[in-house]
């Protein structure tokens, strides 16, 4: 059975509708950045997922490719993610979406090395005969978060944020939102296929003990 991700690390992906403080370990991704309004049909972001999705399958199908990974083994896609910030705002405005950068991504299995990831990258690129340059090998330490997950729309967010702020401060933590550390969301549901009201997002903030910097 293939190895998957949301089910070997539920702590992660699949946390409970009532806010928790969690330690995340250093993850690698693939990762494009762009900045805009994700709805936008032409924008950066949904021009982004289709180079995120072609590297990341292209390595996941590696060995079907005769390029040996070392420590391989078969796995089912992580989700898709993305770490989200506006300049000069303190967490989320929804009612600026144009003002948004974002940086996509998809994790990648510990056995993948920074080598395997430029592989992939070229070898997609020979094949599709695109620019996948803004394709980046990208290690994140996010460390200390309160997370919960969110049921509905992704504009409806601020009110579970509201909820995992105040969990969070009544445990002794703040917010810790930073050109480093990202709102963060773990996309579960496709919002292609699943009603607006059902939408599973793992939603995310840094943050730090009180009084410290």
């Amino acid at each position: 059975m293939a190895f998957d991700f949301k089910k070997e690390y539920k702590e992660f992906y699949l946390p409970s509708t009532k806010p928790d403080i969690v330690m995340l370990p250093p993850m690698n991704y693939i990762a494009v950045r762009g900045k805009g309004d994700p709805n936008e049909e032409d924008g950066e972001y949904k021009a982004g997922i289709e180079l995120l999705y072609a590297v990341a399958y292209t390595v996941k199908m590696s060995y079907r490719k005769g390029y040996k990974i070392d420590g391989y083994f078969e796995y089912v896609m992580p989700p898709l993610e993305g770490l989200w910030r506006q300049e000069g705002i303190d967490g989320m405005d929804y009612a600026h979406k144009e003002k948004l950068h974002f940086i996509s991504l998809i994790r990648l299995p510990d056995f993948v090395t920074k080598k395997d990831f430029e592989w992939a990258v070229n070898a997609v690129a020979k094949k599709k005969q695109m620019d996948f340059s803004k394709a980046e090998f990208f290690h994140y330490e996010e460390g200390l978060c309160v997370q919960c997950m969110h049921i509905g729309s992704y504009d409806d967010e601020p009110q579970t944020i509201a909820v995992m702020h105040e969990y969070a401060k009544q445990n002794g933590y703040e917010p810790e939102l930073t050109d480093g550390r990202f709102h963060h969301e773990i996309y579960l549901s496709d919002p292609r296929k699943c009603e607006v009201s059902k939408r599973k997002t793992v939603v995310r903030h840094p943050v730090r003990k009180c009084g410290t910097t």
